[in-house]
């Protein structure tokens, strides 16, 4: 008998979650305390139909921590260590957020509201109470809160198309990681070009659970000629598409050199951030890379070899069947690792070898032609 989730306060419902369970949802993990859809027909069917139609996704467990107050542009700085000093309003930034040895605690989008106000959605960590202790440990004047906000992601090549017919032409200004206000049955709310996925996508920041609900219906409705599906986040996609996951391939003693966010980084810039002090000093022993395997079967042995001497471990993995190859990502021992790119991973029908390889992925460098 397969275990089940229990579902309780601490493992929250979503205003979506009815129609989510109504579309088929097969399962769930757990994200921010937050109910979150893994699969619906199945990871692969659920792939293709992304990467060619239009997917709307309850992402309502992206929990936003909002700072507000005149002390907000500084507890948002030293919370990363990229440079925000000129930072715009209605932009969304990629940040990593690390502490005072410049390890990770979260990445997330910064999305900078105005002068007194950023909200940032987070990963799968607790960055509402880091924030609060911050801001407490600093003496700012701002409020950290998590309001009542859900977002809901619209993703796929026809997800502009699908927008457009609900919240209009106005849409297609939006340019990449712009954030904008739109009315929806007379409710202002954040919508945004973005999304966990390199297709074409949007999200919706919804602030009205009740409207919530309407907006998912009218998505729908609208969208059938669009052959419109519930979605997720989808692990072949998010791995093909080189987008890391909090948890699973960095975590709290990962810094940013580690898993090639170095372009993040204002390590010259004069600004006060946390981590910027120990990541002057850092020098960087390991590195999240490529492997790619001709291999289907899922690998159950993590580690990654050069010869007997151990090199790496697996944190993520998925079968590409646009590429017909098992991609994985490997946080690698760069001392063991000695510049070799041939490795071996053990499995249940023996030694397979692979091909390390920089992230994201380039294919056509691999010599890899889609199959579809």
């Amino acid at each position: 008998m397969r275990p089940h989730l229990s579902i309780s306060r601490r493992t929250s419902r979503t205003p979506f979650s009815s129609r989510v369970e109504a579309a088929g949802a097969t399962g769930y993990t757990v994200y921010n305390h937050t109910l979150l859809a893994t699969s619906f027909r199945g990871i692969e069917v659920d792939y293709w139909h992304l990467c060619e139609n239009v997917q709307v996704w309850d992402v309502s467990c992206e929990k936003q921590v909002t700072l507000m107050g005149p002390g907000a542009n500084q507890l948002a700085q030293y919370m990363t260590p990229r440079d925000l000093s000129n930072a715009q309003v209605g932009r969304c930034y990629y940040l990593p957020m690390c502490d005072e040895n410049g390890s990770m605690i979260s990445d997330g989008v910064g999305i900078k509201i105005n002068d007194r106000h950023w909200r940032l959605s987070v990963a799968d960590s607790d960055v509402l109470l880091w924030a609060k202790g911050l801001a407490v440990g600093f003496g700012l004047d701002v409020e950290v809160r998590e309001p009542e906000i859900y977002p809901l992601a619209v993703q796929g090549p026809k997800a502009e198309e699908l927008m457009c017919r609900v919240f209009g032409d106005a849409i297609k200004e939006l340019g990449f990681f712009a954030i904008a206000p739109f009315v929806y049955k007379g409710k202002r709310m954040k919508v945004a070009r973005s999304g966990w996925s390199k297709q074409t996508g949007f999200e919706v920041f919804v602030n009205d659970a009740h409207i919530g609900t309407q907006l998912w219906d009218e998505l729908f409705a609208k969208g059938q000629d669009l052959d419109v599906r519930a979605g997720c986040p989808n692990l072949i996609e998010r791995i093909e598409s080189g987008l890391m996951s909090f948890g699973s391939d960095m975590d709290h003693t990962t810094t940013p050199f580690e898993i090639g966010l170095e372009k993040y980084i204002n390590l010259d810039a004069d600004i006060e951030s946390l981590s910027l002090p120990a990541l002057r000093l850092h020098t960087p022993t390991k590195k999240l890379m490529g492997l790619v395997l001709e291999y289907h079967r899922s690998l159950s042995d993590v580690n990654v070899f050069v010869g007997d001497q151990k090199i790496g471990d697996i944190r993520s993995q998925a079968y590409s069947p646009r590429y017909m190859r098992r991609l994985a990502f490997v946080m690698c021992d760069l001392e063991a690792l000695n510049g070799a790119k041939t490795v071996a991973v053990n499995t249940d029908q023996g030694q397979v070898t692979g091909t390390l390889t920089s992230l994201p992925f380039n294919f056509e460098a691999l010599g890899l032609k889609a199959c579809r």
